[in-house]
């Protein structure tokens, strides 16, 4: 681990050097092995080239590793099965990830990134966090660059739904930019979300690494909708990058007077999606997902001359886990709190039955805590 930290904190080395350097040499730890002819060929700047040879952050990467665990986080390696497996798959993701909180958790939800303005109207924080508070009462975790405006208003809905939020930060874990927003970070953490960043601790908000932070911002997601943005908004580059990495751009459309509406009603005009409710951002989710989120449609009227018979449970069921499986459809993905409040379980009880079921492989377990039959 020392290797990769020592590599993410060499001075020069971006994602892009970093990943060639572990093509070219196969490891991180393989890189500090170099001699220098071959960096030279790699066409790296010379501070970086001494920092390799010289081993410089190698010392310090041991002490970074234990500030942060001090700090209750921890740092993901590219090549972890910890890592998100969304932002392993855009181009030249980070080598390292410094994270905060219940990150496993929502890491393993469904994600869409909900930004804009910074300078924002009233009625662009309105519908940040009407659209941040639905998605994230449905499951869905709420990803944002935890900047002023549209960014805060988006966190602030998925905490107002007890959902959670990841808050992708532009500075080291241990700063806190705006300086406003540190109430925000503790809910963030109280509320099970987590906080992200690419960057060494002591790392400040400079203006060139905003760019990698929202880099992660649509490489975590699925989707990414920008709520509000002004003609030169950078929620457009963002929204450029998302478009690269294969994922959904979307918009809320905005008064064509406004200056401030300017970018969204721009990108709706080149094809993104239009988007007024919660509901059309799950639309444009993998199927799966979205039909294990959006609520199930009216069946087609049936044959009445050929009823229907139930299901037998398969054998060698307990009376708990026959109780949960009865009440799973194959077609109709259930929450766990209706199978609480249907089952009449404790919750102790529900989950090792949904433990059991699962290992017996008689049902999916899909994003948001919904559940459904495998036959």
């Amino acid at each position: 681990m020392k290797s990769w930290i020592s590599l993410n904190m060499t001075p020069g080395i971006g994602p892009r050097k970093a990943t060639q350097l572990l093509e070219k040499f196969g490891s991180a730890e393989n890189v500090f092995h170099a001699v220098r002819r071959e960096l030279e060929a790699l066409r790296l700047n010379a501070e970086s080239i001494e920092s390799i040879l010289k081993r410089e952050f190698h010392d310090r990467a041991a002490k970074e590793l234990e500030r942060v665990q001090a700090l209750g986080g921890d740092i993901l390696l590219l090549d972890d099965g910890s890592y998100p497996y969304l932002l392993r798959e855009i181009d030249d993701p980070p080598i390292v990830l410094y994270v905060r909180g219940d990150w496993t958790a929502c890491f393993d939800a469904p994600a869409v990134a909900v930004i804009g303005s910074r300078r924002s109207s009233t009625y662009g924080q309105n519908a940040a966090e009407m659209l941040a508070r639905d998605l994230a009462a449905h499951g869905v975790s709420v990803v944002s660059g935890f900047a002023r405006g549209i960014d805060t208003a988006a966190h602030r809905g998925a905490l107002q739904a007890k959902g959670r939020t990841i808050a992708v930060l532009g500075t080291g874990l241990d700063e806190c930019y705006p300086k406003e927003n540190r109430k925000l970070a503790d809910e963030i953490l109280a509320g099970g979300g987590a906080l992200v960043s690419q960057f060494p601790l002591g790392t400040p908000p400079l203006r060139e690494n905003f760019p990698y932070r929202n880099r992660i911002i649509s490489g975590l997601s699925l989707g990414i909708l920008i709520a509000e943005a002004t003609e030169r908004s950078g929620s457009l580059i963002t929204a450029r990058l998302a478009a690269e990495q294969n994922r959904e751009v979307l918009a809320v459309p905005g008064n064509i007077t406004s200056r401030n509406s300017f970018g969204t009603n721009y990108l709706i005009k080149s094809g993104a999606k239009l988007v007024q409710q919660w509901q059309d951002v799950v639309a444009e989710l993998p199927a799966e997902i979205a039909a294990a989120i959006l609520p199930p449609q009216p069946d087609a009227p049936k044959d009445s001359s050929r009823p229907r018979q139930p299901a037998l449970a398969p054998a060698g069921l307990g009376e708990h886990e026959r109780r949960v499986w009865s009440r799973l459809s194959a077609d109709e993905p259930k929450h766990i709190d209706a199978l609480l409040a249907e089952c009449h379980l404790t919750f102790g009880e529900l989950n090792g039955s949904l433990v059991e079921l699962d290992l017996k492989d008689l049902i999916r377990t899909l994003p948001g805590n919904f559940y459904a039959r495998k036959i």
